[in-house]
């Protein structure tokens, strides 16, 4: 069956939609949950009170991320009865028991320990929080494993056969271990970690600019800028690996990407900017780099890359959206790798907490990890249309037969509750940033450094005859760089 195109363009949307606001908050649930299981550890280890500080602050913003993600995860699932009928039909067989061992293993993993997690302190041994701790962790990344199997499999099928216009498993291994699995995996996987990275360090540029200089302050601020340091440069490199993955797979979606219309022999340039043109099948106003196309997206000097030209009309993504979300993702990405370097250059120089223009410059890319995930998610998910199950089923045939005002009324449902409800979730979340971690007390080992806000840029130029004068205090810079790691 065929869907009215209102009906399916508004069922496109409303899962856009749902799943947009969807993605962001597990994203930042998987990174935080790993980043507070090292934060525990460092406590178990040094027993420095920053360390368990962090931990439970970080712990309130996790469960906010993690009620939030759950929730709008069950709407967004209760969409494959509701609208996408057709494709559950179809497909059951093999979404329906991945999304199953995701609850069955993933789930009930985090759920079964999350509550030792959050209320379990004092009331567990410190060995036994941090495995719970730890079960929470493992258990987001698990449920990374069986959705990115699940979208992998719609993406690059394989291990099946088609029997009464239904699928029919033939090989698990060959379904969850498609061709993209594994560069999709560790693509996702590593944007959470950027995420939250950026996360972490925003929180703490915000009240480096607000004056505060205790240790968990600046430790939160320091590990996520060698995260980012990791992470950046690794998902560059993963990201190049998937796109010769894509080139093998899906060619259509990568001449979209790069908005190439013709199939060139003796080399490729690269179109670093454009506007594509889809009536008239050329890339107007190009700014093109000859031969790096080839170099990039096949590792050669003159590697051939097929043309948007080679592929029926209508089996072409939409050029323009997946052209320019590609390049927001790249671009963000390449700022997020800029700006890990320029900390790792103030760090060696003792000025990794005192710039304020850095910690500006932090605090403004800290929400750019959700562009560039969504960005991310727009070029993967429009770039595979008009398939839902790539080169398999279209999308047309798998939305259900319903009207395009049901689906308007769903949609303004959805949009009004979800910027009710998640709106307070993010305002609350907010607001526990905002705050900041509350100290306990010293840390052993480090310097009881001032807990409260400094006024004006006084700290900016402090020296160590400025500060309270305790027993072997080190001078600021020297404290900096004891922190910075």
């Amino acid at each position: 069956m065929t869907a009215v195109p209102e009906a399916l363009d508004l069922a496109r949307l409303q899962f856009a939609f749902t799943v947009s606001f969807h993605i962001v908050f597990p994203a930042v649930s998987i990174g935080l949950a790993s980043f507070i299981a090292v934060l525990e550890g460092l406590w178990l280890k040094t027993r420095q009170q920053h360390y368990l500080d962090l931990c439970r602050f970080w712990s309130k913003a996790f469960a906010v991320c993690f009620g939030m993600g759950v929730v709008s995860g069950v709407v967004m699932a209760y969409q494959f009865g509701t609208n996408w009928s057709g494709f559950s039909s179809f497909a059951g067989a093999v979404t329906g028991p991945l999304l199953t061992y995701e609850v069955m293993t993933a789930f009930f993993l985090e759920a079964g320990f999350l509550g030792i997690m959050l209320f379990g302190w004092n009331r567990v041994s410190p060995r036994a929080h941090f495995a719970a701790t730890l079960c929470v962790a493992i258990g987001t990344l698990i449920s990374t494993f069986w959705i990115l199997a699940s979208n992998s499999w719609m993406q690059t099928p394989q291990g099946y056969e088609i029997v009464d216009g239904r699928v029919v498993v033939l090989s698990w291994w060959d379904v969850i271990f498609n061709p993209s699995f594994p560069y999709r995996l560790a693509h996702m996987s590593i944007a959470a970690f950027v995420v939250a990275a950026l996360v972490v360090a925003g929180t703490g540029a915000w009240h480096l600019l607000r004056g505060r200089r205790d240790p968990a302050v600046r430790t939160m601020f320091s590990m996520a800028l060698w995260l980012l340091l990791i992470f950046a440069p690794l998902q560059a490199f993963v990201g190049d690996l998937h796109g010769l993955n894509t080139r093998e797979h899906q060619p259509a979606k990568l001449a979209a990407m790069e908005g190439l219309w013709e199939t060139k022999t003796g080399g490729t340039p690269l179109n670093l900017f454009g506007w594509p043109d889809m009536e008239a099948e050329t890339t107007r106003y190009a700014l093109e780099v000859p031969h790096l196309g080839s170099l990039i997206l096949t590792h050669s000097w003159d590697g051939e890359v097929r043309g948007l030209k080679e592929f029926p009309k209508d089996e072409r993504p939409n050029v323009p959206l997946v052209f320019w979300s590609f390049r927001v993702m790249v671009g963000l990405g390449l700022a997020m790798i800029g700006a890990a370097l320029a900390a790792l250059w103030l760090r060696r120089r003792g000025r990794l907490f005192s710039s304020r223009n850095f910690a500006r410059i932090v605090l403004a890319l800290s929400p750019t990890g959700f562009i560039a995930l969504l960005a991310g998610w727009v070029t993967t998910e429009a770039g595979r249309q008009p398939w839902v199950v790539y080169g398999v089923m279209r999308t047309a045939n798998a939305v259900s037969p319903v009207s395009a005002q049901q689906v308007q009324v769903s949609l303004l449902v959805l949009v009004l509750a979800y910027f009710l409800v998640f709106g307070t979730g993010v305002y609350y979340l907010l607001k526990i940033l905002r705050s900041g971690p509350v100290l306990s007390g010293p840390s052993n080992g480090s310097p009881a450094c001032e807990t409260g806000r400094e006024t004006g840029h006084a700290t900016d130029h402090l020296t160590p005859q400025a500060v309270p004068a305790m027993s072997g205090m080190p001078g600021r810079v020297d404290t900096e760089r004891a922190h910075a790691s």
